[in-house]
């Protein structure tokens, strides 16, 4: 497993997470641009040294976590996807592309069996994207409610979080 943004807070959030729960990954590499490339991350007891996604080969890498932001996003996820590596993007930007499934595994986890059985070269970016973080959880409690009695129309209003504006939005918010 590839952490892309390991030195961001949700990419040091998603290694304690991978820690916590003891998933079962042979390897577990932090990436991160060039100017942070030798930053340690912690990674449960362990510390990881951030390597450069610029020069980093996915080949042989199941899945790459991407919580880097639209842009990086937008740059590599089809580059890592094209080397056989199933990207999961944490930013906005596959959330509207036809061609990327946008998935909440309690809600629509079967989308992907459909998804992984396109196995023709090009059929499949190797990209799956997440919606924000208020929809997720929104709908997670949402589909119980839905599969009882048809939900026609949903109003929310939502306040983000200062986390959106990345560490040196806390750091701001903290200073």
């Amino acid at each position: 497993i590839a952490v892309v943004g390991a030195t961001g807070n949700v990419g040091r959030e998603i290694l304690n997470i991978l820690e916590e729960r003891d998933f079962p990954a042979d390897e577990v590499v932090a990436l991160a641009s060039r100017r942070s490339v030798g930053t340690e991350v912690s990674y449960g007891d362990k510390s990881l040294k951030c390597k450069d996604l610029a020069t980093f080969d996915f080949s042989g890498f199941d899945f790459c976590l991407m919580s880097a932001g639209s842009g990086p996003s937008k740059e590599w996820s089809p580059r890592i996807g094209a080397k056989g590596c199933i990207v999961i993007d944490n930013s906005s930007a596959w959330r509207y592309d036809q061609d990327v499934p946008l998935v909440v595994p309690e809600v629509n986890a079967h989308v992907l069996e459909a998804y992984m059985a396109q196995t023709k070269k090009g059929a499949r970016k190797n990209i799956i994207a997440n919606p924000n973080c208020s929809t997720a959880q929104m709908v997670v409690a949402l589909k119980p409610l839905h599969d009882h009695a048809k939900i026609i129309r949903v109003v929310v209003s939502t306040y983000q979080s200062v986390l959106g504006a990345g560490k040196e939005g806390l750091d701001e918010l903290f200073d």
